[in-house]
């Protein structure tokens, strides 16, 4: 137990201590209140006598132990993963270099002695990093209160009025401590919450293009997060104008959200701009695309797909990797989805092999859309419905312009009027 007095830092201070050498040891014993020292690789390293009287263990059973090993979860109450909420918390300890403050948790311990049998019991534990002289954690103290018999006294106190004992007092009061220690976590969570979401927001007005409807005046575009992404997700497009009368339409999806997916999102669409520039045809840039996500974390599995459109020829010309298919509406309020260049995602295939393209026709007034998997897609429904839903919606709103149309797809589609379960892209196109 030399760790809490007998090393340097511990001579230091004896050296400076004018009154009476205090033996750390015996403090440590006498502390009232359990606690557990953790290593790094969360075993056990010391125990207090406090924290033994509680569990009804011995030293020589704990010392040494991993501490899941020595407290495992209760088999017979499988709703309550205690070990797994006590692991976050001392993880987090170690990741941060801070003290980690636990809700109440109910933690059954077994019963020495008894075949398996546990004892349901109630803590409040808070999780404090021990330094290394290099700000490393190279301790963490588990203090917990055993909350037990404040939990059975509110219960009983519930039905019968009963008085509690002061123990069970003053374990409120302690409860009632812990609760504003929480109460000030999270304001400083709410306040890097607030930061992180500014930062998102700059990241997204950086990496989307700055379109205008002087700029593109047959072009409508709508972007929705999904809830909880920080207003920034990772679905993306691109429009990107051509030599005489093309332009190319790129829509993408790269799984996941918040500013891990938005980074992963810029990566590519900034690598599938350049491509379009250099290459010939939508197919050629998904083919470089695809060889640079190999390279890209976070991008395996990422959709894309892009179209170029000649205003003179009057062709659409496009190839998709992975992702649903454009949707090209006709004069004549017939809707079909350009279906025949498909492939798999960027980045799934080890071999280079070329991607498909295709093209297809159309008369001047028709509209094309391009649209990321949240306009069609619900959870526990095959694709091909929401594929339906989405050409019905389009036939039935022919002869709208891209603006019109756009709100008129997001509002019958139920993209509109709540907090969208997966992030949402829809570039319409006028013809």
């Amino acid at each position: 137990m030399h760790w809490y007095g007998g090393g340097p830092g511990g001579c230091r201070h004896r050296e400076r201590a004018t009154g009476p050498q205090i033996d750390y040891e015996a403090l440590f014993e006498a502390i009232p209140t359990p606690v557990l020292i953790l290593g790094r690789d969360l075993v056990i390293v010391a125990v207090n006598d406090a924290y033994l009287r509680d569990t009804q263990r011995t030293r020589e059973e704990l010392v040494g132990m991993y501490v899941f090993d020595a407290f495992p979860d209760n088999p017979d109450d499988p709703e309550h993963n205690a070990t797994r909420s006590l692991e976050s918390s001392l993880c987090r300890v170690l990741r941060t270099g801070e003290r980690d403050t636990m809700g109440m948790l109910k933690y059954d311990i077994p019963v020495v002695g008894e075949g398996g049998r546990f004892e349901e019991r109630y803590w409040s534990p808070i999780n404090t990093p021990v330094l290394d002289e290099e700000g490393r954690v190279e301790l963490i103290i588990h203090r917990v209160e055993d909350v037990t018999e404040f939990v059975r006294g509110r219960e009983r106190g519930a039905g019968e009025r009963s008085p509690m004992s002061p123990r069970a007092e003053n374990m409120g009061a302690d409860l009632y401590i812990r609760a504003r220690e929480l109460q000030e976590l999270n304001e400083r969570l709410r306040e890097a919450h607030a930061r992180e979401r500014e930062t998102a927001l700059a990241l997204q007005r950086a990496m989307l293009p700055r379109s205008s409807p002087e700029e593109y005046p047959y072009a409508a575009v709508r972007y929705r997060p999904a809830v909880g992404s920080l207003n920034v997700c990772g679905d993306w497009y691109e429009l990107t104008e051509l030599s005489g009368d093309r332009i190319a339409v790129a829509v993408g999806d790269v799984v996941g959200q918040g500013l891990e997916a938005a980074c992963v999102m810029g990566q590519l669409r900034s690598a599938l701009s350049a491509a379009t520039r250099v290459v010939d045809g939508p197919a050629r840039a998904l083919e470089v695309l695809g060889l640079y996500a190999r390279f890209v974390e976070g991008a395996l599995a990422a959709t894309a797909v892009q179209v170029v459109i000649d205003a003179g020829a009057h062709t659409v010309v496009y190839s998709c990797a992975g992702h649903p298919p454009p949707a090209l509406l006709r004069t004549d309020g017939r809707a079909e989805l350009l279906d025949r260049a498909t492939d798999p995602p960027l980045g799934a295939r080890f071999e280079n092999v070329p991607r498909p393209q295709a093209e297809v026709h159309y008369e001047p007034g028709s509209t094309l859309v391009l649209y990321t998997d949240g306009l069609v897609e619900r959870r526990d429904e095959d694709i091909d419905t929401g594929l339906d839903r989405l050409t019905g919606s389009l036939s039935r709103h022919s002869g709208l312009g891209p603006e019109e149309l756009a709100d008129a797809l997001l509002a019958e589609l139920g993209v509109t009027g709540g907090p969208a379960a997966d992030d949402t892209a829809l570039v319409v196109i006028g013809l």
